[in-house]
């Protein structure tokens, strides 16, 4: 069985896990979670990075920063992990449904501006498989009606977008350290707060609304409860473990794209009415988070993923559009976004991790073909 997704061990995984069990010191905030934080506060000139325990707690964090309350609006794309949308409805927020552009599961701009009104307080991009939006439209739109935009930059570690790094470009973003993530803790999450007058409550929210991190650097003498906050950081076997794959990111990053490309390449001499390959927007590029391609039908879907399966490789669907999920629907009339609905019935995931070749890349698509050929006839 060629899997779907396996993830990257180091191997200084052990080793620092041990540091951490000897230390006796295996809570949060501590030797592990401060040297992941300073990494990318240091490579990816984040203002400031909090560890979390999953990208959802991430993106809690930056709702409540943004203070959503009821009947606020958050424009979010319909194709989307279920948490892009659930941290603002919890808060009592109306997520609104935008439509992804044709050629790109990344939520369309020019589709934002017919759905804000007077109680739109912010936008959530998402990245889709870690290449970017067009985030020099979205930001326009966003300062000319004063709306946050909150980065879902799930997917997206060490990519760019027109040279800057994405999780740079909104006022927050937040990223997954999830296993199927290029880089893993198994679970775990950052929040990047951009904009510095966050910073303070952003880490009084993280520490259970209380002002710990002041009592600690002396500048009042206890710490108490201050504001609103929740158990967000992760324990510091979490951070060690991230911290060791942290250390191993360029091999791990050029390893996928090696991957991604071959992919790429062979897909470039596979012609078929059965399936398109989407385009990347020529701001972005991937980072080999993920390869996909969209089949014409739900049940074309269907017979590759079972064909493939008969072969030993796991191949994957991924969102279902959330405008059509039975939460949306028990609450909302049913709306239309064919574009969303187009990816959600035909994209389907190939496998790929650091540790493949590009054997079994070829392997892989000489199955396609094998199918796509059989399909024909």
């Amino acid at each position: 069985m060629i899997p779907f997704n396996k993830p990257y061990v180091s191997g200084n995984e052990y080793s620092y896990i041990q540091e951490v069990i000897a230390s006796g010191k295996i809570a949060s905030n501590g030797k592990f979670t401060s040297k992941c934080e300073r990494f990318f506060e240091e490579r990816y000139d984040f203002k400031r990075a909090l560890l979390t325990t999953s990208c959802t707690t991430a993106l809690e964090m930056a709702a409540l920063l943004i203070d959503i309350k009821p009947g606020d609006e958050i424009i979010v794309p319909s194709y989307t992990y279920v948490s892009t949308a659930n941290v603002f409805e919890k808060l009592g927020g109306k997520v609104i449904f935008v439509d992804t552009c044709v050629e790109f599961p990344n939520l369309d701009p020019e589709k934002l501006v017919k759905l804000i009104t007077h109680k739109t307080k912010a936008i959530v991009p998402m990245h889709h498989a870690g290449v970017s939006c067009d985030m020099d439209r979205i930001t326009e739109i966003a300062n000319q009606y004063h709306l946050f935009v909150i980065e879902d930059a799930a997917m997206s570690i060490d990519n760019t977008y027109d040279n800057k790094y994405i999780g740079s470009l909104g006022h927050f973003a937040a990223f997954s350290f999830h296993e199927t993530k290029n880089i893993s803790c198994g679970e775990g999450g950052l929040l990047v707060v951009n904009d510095s007058k966050f910073i303070e409550r952003a880490e009084i929210l993280r520490d259970k609304g209380t002002n710990r991190k002041q009592f600690l650097k002396g500048a009042v003498d206890k710490y108490e409860w201050v504001d609103i906050g929740g158990s967000f950081a992760p324990n510091e076997i979490t951070a060690a473990y991230l911290f060791a794959q942290l250390e191993h990111l360029d091999l791990i990053q050029n390893k996928r794209l090696e991957i991604w490309n071959a992919y790429f390449k062979e897909f470039e001499t596979i012609e078929s009415h059965l399936i398109d390959i989407p385009k990347t927007p020529s701001y972005s590029k991937s980072n080999g988070h993920g390869f996909f391609i969209v089949c014409n039908s739900k049940e074309t879907r269907v017979d590759l993923i079972h064909f493939m399966a008969k072969k030993g490789i796991q191949l994957s669907f991924h969102y279902q559009a959330l405008h059509q999920s039975k939460y949306y629907l028990d609450r909302n009339q049913a709306i239309s976004l064919p574009n969303s609905e187009r990816f959600s019935d035909g994209l389907v995931r190939f496998p790929l991790y650091a540790e493949m070749d590009i054997e079994k890349v070829q392997l892989i698509c000489g199955d396609v073909r094998e199918f796509l050929r059989e399909f024909r006839m």
